[in-house]
């Protein structure tokens, strides 16, 4: 374990990404987070081609919703937002891209 991990503060984001992966273990937690980042790239999209506002709204519902559903019913943890919000949704990017690209399996 790293000092940071120890000390549950990360100093920046290459050193918070491994313990993003390490709490996303769960295959089905990742494909959560991966379909609903989709998703949410879609309802902005959406929303930019509409001009409907509602579609910016539905977007941290969507991705939240998917992600904390991830969390709570199958990895059995606390998500990684509510300490490092900015951290995590790179984190949520990141990891969408790496699934994408073939670098993490789905």
């Amino acid at each position: 374990m790293t000092d940071a991990a120890q000390t549950d503060r990360f100093t920046s984001f290459k050193a918070f990404y491994p313990h993003y992966i390490h709490e996303h273990s769960n295959r089905t937690c990742r494909r959560n987070h991966v379909v609903g980042t989709g998703l949410v790239i879609v309802a902005f999209v959406v929303g930019v081609a509409t001009l409907n506002p509602w579609w910016f709204l539905a977007m941290p519902v969507i991705g939240y919703g998917f992600a904390w559903i991830g969390h709570f019913a199958f990895e059995r943890n606390r998500p990684a937002t509510f300490k490092y919000p900015l951290w995590s949704l790179m984190g949520d990017f990141r990891l969408f891209y790496e699934t994408l690209a073939g670098h993490r399996k789905f």
